[in-house]
């Protein structure tokens, strides 16, 4: 039902939505202040709370977008969007060897993520969610808007769909822990950072284009950027490329930074094991 919604009023209802969870998450509240608190130490107290207030009402309409980008055809939203460097992944699949669209977890992912497929055919990355009755319907809507759904651990599928020259799509900024990760600065805080991209370009030769995707004020529509194929990745240094590519999302988070999701522990995994993140949660 909400899916159906015209954009405006279907926006409305994700701000209201977003400014309950604000109002009752008050773990996840907490979780975003120290996030930007960590991140953003330049703004006052009172702009800090301002932005934590305004990522809930930006994540909000993005959980009721996403209803749109799954039930809605997104042919409905081809005139409200804008590409930006939609040329630079062409040029990187005329290399023949597959793509990996690197993004973000932008307010706006599920729903830019269909509006995508009206220029290209591409396949997602997911870790499945822990609601087995909201995974169903994730995992099936999305099955119908792309070529393949496949697991984050499922890195020979990956390998065999960039093998047949196509997009492959997932992001690489959530903290998995210790296994498969370096540290690398993120908003100049040490940052567990997965270095699967890597292993996964190094074994496929695929290139590798960096993507984010954003919502433009009173549903005026959305921005979608591509950036040039990323060169000489990856370096063999995973500390390096780690700090590129987290370099590289900080500067699009900061286009918007109020459609970034930071409810989540980004920071989870210490330094030091046995040591308190962030959070206060002592982690190995």
């Amino acid at each position: 039902m909400l899916s159906g919604l015209p954009l405006r009023l279907q926006q409305f209802c994700g701000r209201m939505i977003g400014l309950l969870a604000w109002c009752v998450l008050r773990k996840r509240a907490f979780i975003a202040d120290r996030n930007l608190a960590h991140c953003m130490p330049e703004l006052s107290l009172s702009e800090r709370k301002r932005l934590v207030r305004r990522s809930f009402e930006s994540n909000g309409m993005g959980l009721v977008e996403s209803f749109r980008g799954w039930f809605q055809n997104p042919e409905q939203l081809r005139s409200r969007v804008t590409t930006h460097g939609l040329e630079h992944l062409h040029a990187a699949l005329e290399q023949g060897k597959g793509v990996i669209l690197l993004g973000g977890h932008f307010s706006t992912l599920d729903l830019c993520g269909a509006i995508t497929t009206l220029f290209f055919p591409a396949d997602v990355v997911q870790r499945d969610h822990s609601n087995p009755l909201f995974n169903h319907i994730m995992t099936g809507s999305r099955d119908k808007m792309y070529g393949a759904v496949l697991s984050k651990r499922d890195l020979k599928g990956m390998l065999r769909r960039l093998k047949q020259n196509n997009v492959v799509w997932f992001a690489i900024d959530q903290d998995n822990g210790r296994k498969n990760s370096v540290f690398a600065p993120f908003f100049g805080q040490p940052c567990a950072t997965l270095i699967s991209v890597m292993r996964l370009a190094r074994i496929s030769g695929a290139a590798v284009v960096t993507y984010s995707h954003f919502r433009r004020p009173k549903a005026r529509g959305y921005d979608l950027y591509f950036q040039p194929a990323l060169e000489n990745f990856p370096s063999g240094d995973d500390v390096a490329d780690a700090s590129l590519l987290n370099q590289i999302l900080e500067r699009e988070i900061r286009r918007a930074p109020e459609q970034y999701l930071w409810m989540h522990r980004r920071f989870k995994t210490p330094v030091e094991p046995g040591t308190q993140n962030i959070y206060g949660q002592r982690r190995d």
